[in-house]
């Protein structure tokens, strides 16, 4: 394996590029899923003096992402030296796997952005270079949020946030790195509720990047809440050739049903006539085990190409404890079958999948102890995967588990099992409530709950509403299987279109939310009918 290396200061004989770049100046915000933009952040162009000469050769030439300056940083680069894009050229679809322009396996190594409306700070030019040269990174997906917030179809400034992904391929094209635009749906849960947005949105970027040989497009995130793959397939026969009348050759990335994890459904009904499609599968590795393990392995084997787009080492819900030996068993397999991999997700936000620490405000040029246990673990893998390695991990031994010493991550019950916090009973409806996960933002509680409803009637129950009371005021931070209000202390809870019916004697246990509490919670209590 190749190890190259960028190296950033003048070795003595050696023959060196100095290429110029502003950097960000912003501080970090704290913002969290669902939560409006923080901090003063501001995104940074390139060097109105680039000359294009500096650019390499096999990379395409990058128009200035604004016009906005900050403090000029020296990046010093071995002119010998070749970036994962000139090394490995345009990437596509050989059988079951990705290969680069040579035809042999390229194993995508990336780090996705958080919500880009969110943490948009970390969306620089030193970003790039740091996650390519520190983290041993060679691609960054841009997740863009459709549906939660302010989401690109609801309400956000679709303006801005085209910018950032914008901003971001430049930054990558210049890095020599590949860049994914995710279309990151998620509480939309079914695609084709935002598919003009999505046809007018990826029509323009694949005109735009229809000559770049970086770019993949990831066309739908999660699809999930029961949207079926004959839904996400109707969607994708309409997708793939929008993309392809501008962009014949990209990869374009397919997600399935149940948050990209029934790939083993998709392949059943399989996307025909088209090439370099590669099917999503996400997981969160104290979650998803041999299970979703074994999906993967019944479609790479079947010859389809499959590409792990998100994953952390904790749990679904992005946080919660880190399951480094679960972790491990998923690289062994990706490894086994050349699969590509992209963590979630470069930002400071409390919580265990964030790679960065949340006490450091750094948006570039991060230091191995600056970074959460998820950052150094995955620089350690990568270190071993890419062809450059990892600059932090040097001389590291490999990350274990237990508790992050910064105490990002949250306390774990005894066992890794949940507790029951609450139970109540209607007739034949019996509903309980699951404190899964809790854990300390502030002064605030964060909790996680799992909540089951059972049916112990001889006929099927038409709808349901759950009430929960914590004793205090709380504010929800995001809800799954359900929608949710909050008047007081009190949160209903009730269905959505796909898990009205509970049928006779059957269970419903696919509904949850995260609650920040204003105060601690008392007793809680829960009702349902």
């Amino acid at each position: 394996m190749s190890r190259n290396k960028w190296i950033h200061r003048i070795l003595t004989g050696t023959l060196i590029v100095s290429l110029l770049f502003t950097a960000t100046g912003c501080s970090s915000c704290g913002g969290a899923a669902g939560s409006s933009e923080g901090g003063s952040s501001e995104i940074v162009s390139e060097a109105e003096s680039e000359k294009e000469s500096e650019t390499p050769e096999s990379e395409k030439k990058s128009e200035k992402a604004s016009e906005e300056k900050s403090e000029p940083v020296s990046e010093e680069v071995k002119a010998d030296d070749k970036t994962p894009v000139e090394i490995h050229g345009q990437l596509s679809v050989k059988g079951n796997q990705i290969v680069d322009a040579s035809g042999k396996n390229f194993q995508i190594c990336g780090v996705s952005t958080h919500g880009l409306g969110w943490f948009p700070q970390y969306v620089n030019q030193d970003a790039l270079y740091s996650l390519r040269d520190d983290f041993g990174a060679n691609t960054i997906r841009l997740a863009m949020y459709t549906a939660e917030g302010e989401g690109y179809c609801t309400g956000g400034d679709k303006a801005k946030l085209k910018k950032l992904v914008t901003d971001g391929v430049e930054y990558a094209t210049k890095a020599g790195m590949y860049a994914i635009i995710d279309w990151h749906i998620l509480h939309d849960l079914d695609p084709n509720v935002y598919k003009d947005e999505a046809k007018a949105f990826f029509g323009e970027m694949s005109k735009k990047y229809a000559d770049y040989n970086n770019v993949l497009y990831e066309i739908c995130n999660e699809p999930n809440g029961g949207t079926t793959w004959e839904q996400v397939k109707k969607y994708a026969d309409e997708m793939i050739p929008l993309i392809r009348a501008n962009d014949p050759d990209a990869i374009i990335i397919v997600g399935t049903p149940n948050w990209s994890q029934d790939v083993d459904v998709a392949i059943g009904n399989p996307i025909k006539g088209q090439e370099n499609i590669v099917y999503a599968v996400h997981f969160y590795a104290d979650t998803h085990k041999d299970d979703i393990r074994n999906k993967v392995k019944k479609a790479e084997d079947a010859g389809y190409a499959v590409l792990i787009s998100e994953f952390s080492i904790c749990d679904a819900s992005g946080n919660g404890n880190n399951n480094i030996d679960e972790a491990n068993k998923w690289i062994k397999l990706l490894d086994q079958y050349g699969i590509g991999m992209v963590a979630w997700n470069l930002s400071n936000k409390a919580e265990s999948s964030s790679l960065i620490s949340s006490g450091c405000q750094k948006t570039s040029g991060w230091t191995y102890e600056e970074l959460s246990q998820s950052g150094k673990w995955l620089v350690g893998v990568y270190d071993t995967h890419s062809d450059q390695g990892s600059g932090l991990a040097k001389g590291k031994e490999p990350v274990g588990g237990g508790k992050a010493e910064d105490g990002q991550e949250p306390a774990k019950d005894p066992g890794g099992q949940g507790k029951e916090a609450a139970a109540g009973q209607n007739g034949d409806l019996k509903v309980s409530v699951e404190e899964s996960n809790s854990w300390k933002d502030g002064s605030a509680t964060c909790i996680q709950y799992s909540i089951k409803i059972t049916n112990n009637g001889s006929a099927a129950v038409g709808s349901w509403t759950v009430t929960l009371d914590l004793g205090c005021g709380a504010e929800i931070q995001q809800i799954w299987g359900g929608k949710g209000s909050v008047s007081g202390n009190v949160i209903t809870i009730t269905p959505e279109e796909y898990n009205k019916s509970i049928a006779a004697n059957g269970t419903l246990s696919d509904v949850g939310l995260i609650v920040k509490a204003n105060g601690t919670p008392g007793k809680v209590s829960v009702s349902v009918k």
